[in-house]
């Protein structure tokens, strides 16, 4: 007897187990996603986009989301899930998890259209959300944001080649990155660690107006909360299979959705080579490229009121 109940237990939660999956019910685990809002929510909404994987958005809403809201913007930043300071230890890191978190903060701030921010990695993503939900936004704004991903690599690598061409050492371990496999994070951390060593992401000659909002941010509770999980980049890679991206194709069809496509860069961030800068600028149209002088990839941060200046001229 007690044998036959202990297999009518098994029977019942087998069947339960199939009804529960057959009738549409999802396991749903809740996900906390860190975001705040900058300004009047009547305004245009603009959501930024930070970079990664490991990236956060709290340099550009320390220094930039509320100077942008006060111009005329309802501006959201948050973190994607497993970065910054929405962890995760379950996130996977794929796009496709990166479009529910977007579409999560649509939904929290009560947002129907938007205009996408996406500085760094975040224009891929940004990019890869508005061909997959047109409907969903505005404009795509691509600030310093990668696009064609291998071009970069290439770029990096050629240029250091250039820069070390009498340092044996270092010239050693350039070919050693160049046979890695480039769908690794390896890879693409070895490349962006020689762009370190290469100064690309430091502004050339900083301006006051630069060194105060830097010296302000490292003051703030946000730079406290500076948090980066390094092993974003090693999940992304292993879960994602579209890890090396060219969205050039892309930037082009949603040119026919009729999507405003925006596009300002440092000319002194040089993990882009002039050839990506100049199609880029055909793909967006003249009109729509901006290049800021003395400045990198932080551009938000290098050159603030020019950024701003681009950003209100184009949006309203």
């Amino acid at each position: 007897m007690k044998r036959q109940g202990i297999g009518q237990k098994i029977r019942t939660i087998h069947l339960l187990l199939i009804y529960l999956l057959t009738s549409g019910f999802v396991f749903a685990q809740e996900v906390n996603i860190y975001s705040k809002s900058y300004g009047n929510k009547t305004n245009p909404a603009i959501i930024f986009i930070h970079g990664g994987p490991s990236g956060n958005s709290n340099l550009f809403e320390a220094t930039t989301a509320q100077n942008l809201a006060d111009l005329g913007f309802y501006v959201i930043v948050y973190d994607r899930r497993g970065e910054g300071r929405s962890a995760d230890i379950n996130a996977n890191m794929t796009f496709e998890e990166s479009f529910d978190d977007l579409r999560m903060i649509y939904q929290k701030w009560d947002i129907q259209k938007a205009h996408l921010l996406g500085h760094s990695f975040g224009g891929i993503i940004a990019t890869l959300f508005t061909e997959k939900y047109p409907g969903k936004v505005r404009s795509l704004i691509l600030a310093g944001a990668l696009v064609s991903q291998q071009e970069t690599y290439d770029n990096i690598l050629k240029n250091a080649e250039r820069q070390f061409k009498t340092d044996p050492q270092k010239i050693k371990q350039i070919s050693d990155i160049k046979g890695l496999s480039k769908n690794s994070a390896e890879y693409r951390k070895q490349c962006f660690d020689l762009s370190g060593k290469m100064n690309y992401f430091n502004m050339p000659n900083p301006t006051q107006e630069s060194i105060q909002l830097r010296e302000s941010y490292e003051k703030s509770d946000l730079y406290k909360s500076n948090i980066r999980n390094h092993l974003s980049p090693i999940k992304f890679y292993k879960n994602e299979s579209n890890n090396n991206v060219n969205n050039k194709p892309v930037l082009k069809l949603i040119r026919t959705f009729k999507i405003p496509i925006y596009a300002i860069y440092g000319k002194d961030d040089l993990i882009f080579s002039s050839r990506q800068l100049s199609d880029l600028r055909r793909i967006v149209g003249s009109s729509n490229f901006q290049i800021l002088d003395n400045c990198s990839h932080y551009l938000y941060a290098d050159q603030q009121a020019e950024f701003l200046q681009y950003i209100t001229q184009k949006l309203q």
